[in-house]
């Protein structure tokens, strides 16, 4: 029996890779950013950006797009949909995975 996970009360992926591409996206974080934060402390749903956030920037922005291209393989093409993705460590996480599951709208949904 393998362990699922639940994200906006629909059924997720397996737990195991939802963890592993959170530290991914951690890595992603601190190699490309270079952040003085530890990205293990950084909770999967504190905001990246904006107030009471870990303090990114549009610049870090750019270079966090790209780490996610580069490694995951997928493209974060406009503005509109970057401001709804990259939120937070989940909101990134979820993105993924409905862009693996092969459904590149299901993040249209996400809350900002």
């Amino acid at each position: 029996m393998h362990s699922r996970r639940f994200i906006d009360g629909k059924e997720g992926g397996n737990a195991l890779e939802v963890d592993a591409t959170k530290k991914k996206i951690r890595e992603i974080l601190s190699i490309r950013l270079n952040l003085s934060t530890a990205v293990e402390k950084i909770g999967d749903d504190a905001p990246l950006y904006g107030p009471g956030s870990i303090g990114l920037d549009s610049i870090d922005a750019l270079e966090l797009v790209l780490g996610i291209q580069k490694e995951f393989g997928v493209a974060i093409e406009d503005r509109a949909l970057a401001v709804k993705v990259l939120v937070s460590i989940d909101t990134i996480a979820e993105y993924l995975k409905s862009r693996s599951a092969g459904n590149p709208e299901a993040a249209g949904g996400l809350n900002a």
